[in-house]
């Protein structure tokens, strides 16, 4: 297979698994002990639950968009080129 015709290149999948630690983080600290009938736990209104963790998770999907969208400077000028190329033809 040859490199060249991949839509994601290295980088990006770096930033993609940075990102999915990121939402996975987010969501763990969502987590925690729950309510039952017999027994109130205020904790689950806490802000690291309530505030904190839908944060980290937005930004953890911010940039899986950022990496989707992530181009090499030379990938994006040899696109370019290549559009140039065959607009002439």
């Amino acid at each position: 297979m040859d490199k060249r015709n991949l839509a994601f290149g290295r980088t990006n999948f770096i930033l993609l698994a940075i990102s999915a630690v990121i939402v996975i983080i987010g969501f763990i600290l969502m987590s925690g002990p729950g309510s039952t009938v017999e027994n109130f736990n205020p904790d689950i209104f806490g802000a690291m639950r309530v505030k904190v963790a839908p944060v980290v998770c937005f930004f953890g999907f911010v940039f899986m968009i950022v990496g989707v969208m992530y181009r090499k400077k030379d990938a994006v000028s040899q696109g370019d080129e290549e559009l140039k190329n065959e607009s002439k033809s």
